[in-house]
């Protein structure tokens, strides 16, 4: 299939370019620096031998998953959680392409892990992802993730320039959805919602409506959106978020370096997570019909509202979500034993030890740890009740 030029900048790599990309990320420096921390042993031309063996017959992204991605993350989940599960209520036709909205737990790993669960379940496509351009610092890094499916969101636009932005990602994610073929992960807001209180964002809704002709809900059903719920039993970037607060409290004009934010990329990927479950909810085409005659605004309102609630109800809940909860509030005793209360606790501390920052305000930042593992708790209380 022919691709529009006026996705060229955004788009994953085509099945043409594929061989000269590899070839060339194979040769970068700085990749190659980044390998040999895996493999200090080995000689570089060694491993660039190797490497140059391994991608012979790899003529597509799909190809690169299958390959290299789909078994690294394997290893990485075997080695970072205890189990990882997928279900859903009902999983969707496997036949039918699909947008997943999701709440954002990890900068780099919510999109890979539904490509691993959707592997696993038999489905025959992964994801293309939507990923920030503020995280792609090195060409290396910009190479990688679009061998790996990604499109690009561009940040830090002026507002016409995100207008133009918005329309051109939006008219993308609708070809691609229905040309191309292929399903789409995208996070629910711009950025992780750093105390998990995990809430739609209506200027997603209204971008992903803005690239197809129709009416709101025609806009939206030309996408089948999928609610998708992310849990981890542990969050590894818990303490680097509690310490970003503070920061932030301390200094308002305080800002993430680019250091910043690859060292939230490391450790997410490479910590601990427990328990890892993703969750699916119906296609939100059910039921967007119910809300045609709301005007525009009020639409996307509800709409978002409607997603959260989906998300809240499938998230799964683990003894230390309860430990924080009535840490906080109190009147949970009953979901958690000694033990687990326990655990947690002396995870918490953990925690707090690897907090690294002048005048380190223990006591706020215990709150602001509580209050992440305590918040998906409250959500899908009040979400169970409406």
């Amino acid at each position: 299939m022919k691709i529009p030029a006026e996705f060229d900048e955004i788009r994953p790599y085509e099945p043409e370019e594929v061989p000269q990309i590899l070839h060339e990320l194979i040769e970068d420096r700085q990749f190659s620096h980044v390998l040999q921390g895996f493999v200090p042993w080995m000689p570089k031309k060694m491993r660039n031998w190797l490497l140059k063996l391994a991608c012979r017959g790899v003529k597509t992204t799909s190809d690169f998953q299958h390959r290299f991605m789909y078994p690294a993350m394997r290893f990485l989940l075997w080695k970072t959680t205890t189990n990882f599960t997928f279900s859903g209520h009902p999983l969707p036709n496997k036949e039918d392409r699909f947008t997943y909205i999701s709440n954002h737990r990890d900068i780099v790993l919510d999109s890979a892990i539904l490509d691993v669960n959707l592997y696993k379940n038999g489905y025959p496509n992964t994801v293309e992802i939507g990923i920030g351009d503020n995280l792609l610092i090195y060409p290396w890094i910009k190479k990688l993730v679009r061998l790996n499916k990604a499109f690009t969101v561009r940040r830090g636009l002026s507002r016409k320039e995100l207008l133009q932005s918005s329309l051109l990602m939006s008219r993308y994610i609708h070809f691609t959805i229905n040309e191309k073929r292929e399903n789409i992960w995208i996070a629910q807001r711009e950025g992780r919602a750093k105390d998990s209180s995990d809430h739609t964002q209506e200027a997603v809704l209204k971008m992903l409506a803005m690239g197809y002709e129709g009416t709101p809900v025609e806009q939206l059903k030309h996408l089948n959106i999928v609610p998708l719920a992310i849990s981890y039993e542990y969050d590894p970037c818990d303490f680097l978020k509690a310490q970003e607060f503070q920061l932030k409290r301390d200094n308002s004009t305080f800002k993430k370096s680019k250091q910043d934010d690859l060292d939230n990329m490391k450790t997410g990927i490479l910590g601990y997570k427990g328990q890892v479950h993703y969750e699916c909810a119906p296609c939100i085409n059910e039921w967007l019909d119910e809300l045609k005659d709301l005007p525009r605004n009020e639409f996307f309102g509800e709409v978002a509202r409607r997603i959260d609630k989906e998300i809240h109800k499938g998230y799964r809940l683990f003894p230390g979500n309860y430990v924080a909860a009535n840490a906080l509030r109190g009147g949970y005793e009953d979901k958690f034993t000694a033990k687990d209360k326990e655990k947690f606790e002396r995870y918490l501390q953990s925690r707090l030890e690897k907090v690294d920052i002048e005048n380190k305000d223990e006591a706020y930042l215990k709150e602001r740890i509580l209050t992440m593992y305590a918040n998906p708790v409250f959500n899908q209380e009040e979400a169970n009740v409406k």
